[in-house]
């Protein structure tokens, strides 16, 4: 018996329009006057799941990667970065002149490119940028005409004094194994292209999905979550029932226990009703 569903949000509960569609609104509600606890597991920061999730009461929250997980009444898990892994980051960053965000709990600071994405509106626009588009010359035009670029840009900024518990890098993704040598006390959670969340070592979804269910006493069998990335192969593969979207990336579907309709399809709601969790 299924008692509680953890859903990704972006290319799954929001739709390529980046809505949640009113049915899958009401299917989730469904759920949970079932008795199913719903909640959400993303790299996105609590300000952020907040704003998309305004009219959805759900009852827990894995944001960060798995960093801060709370529900509305407590905080279950917080996990930020070592001051001394945090130092490795920055150092980094100003070294290589790259585009990187620093997030606290309630707001960030940073690169300004990636402070527009997490706004909502660079993820929208990249919808329509072309499979072929040359990241690499992209990411090194931006590097290079930065308007900020100074030295130690980031080692200055007052949000290092707070804790921090995840950042993100514009960053593509030929540059895995370079960022795993340069950065070995950090993890790399990816969910597009383009950028890439910086976690301390260790951290993922899954293991905010870990924290919660402990908390509560929901076994993992227990447990249903929905994704698309790569970031959810670990939590699809370690709980009850994993659920790739019709959209999800080819490596997502083959962890999946099931695939669904794709987000733009009700592809949430499909699955719902295939394991009778709704009617």
């Amino acid at each position: 018996m299924i008692k509680a569903i953890f859903f990704d949000i972006d290319g799954t509960l929001l739709t390529s329009r980046g809505k949640i569609s009113k049915t899958t609104k009401k299917a989730i509600f469904q759920a949970q006057q079932n008795g199913v606890l719903c909640g959400v597991s993303t790299g996105r920061s609590p300000m952020s799941v907040k704003r998309i999730l305004k009219d959805l009461p759900l009852d827990m929250f894995v944001t960060y990667n798995g960093q801060y997980v709370y529900t509305t009444k407590e905080i279950v898990r917080q996990e930020p970065f070592d001051q001394k892994v945090l130092a490795e980051v920055v150092a980094f960053s100003d070294r290589k002149s790259r585009q990187i965000a620093f997030f606290a709990k309630n707001h960030l600071e940073g690169s300004l490119t990636v402070r527009i994405s997490e706004t909502g509106v660079l993820r929208h626009l990249i919808r329509f940028v072309p499979k072929r588009f040359p990241i690499r010359r992209m990411k090194l035009i931006l590097q290079k005409y930065s308007p900020r670029r100074r030295s130690n840009r980031y080692k200055k900024l007052s949000i290092l004094k707070e804790p921090i518990y995840q950042c993100v890098l514009l960053s593509a993704e030929y540059e895995a194994n370079k960022l795993r040598r340069l950065l070995p006390n950090c993890d790399f959670q990816r969910s597009n292209p383009y950028s890439v969340d910086i976690v301390p070592k260790g951290g993922s979804k899954f293991v905010g999905i870990e924290s919660f269910l402990n908390d509560r006493g929901i076994k993992k069998e227990e447990t249903m979550v929905f994704g698309d990335h790569f970031n959810d192969i670990e939590m699809i593969q370690g709980v009850g029932i994993g659920i790739a979207m019709g959209n999800a990336m080819k490596e997502t579907k083959e962890a999946a226990d099931y695939v669904t309709l794709s987000n733009d399809d009700e592809g949430i709601i499909k699955a719902l009703q295939h394991f009778k969790i709704i009617d």
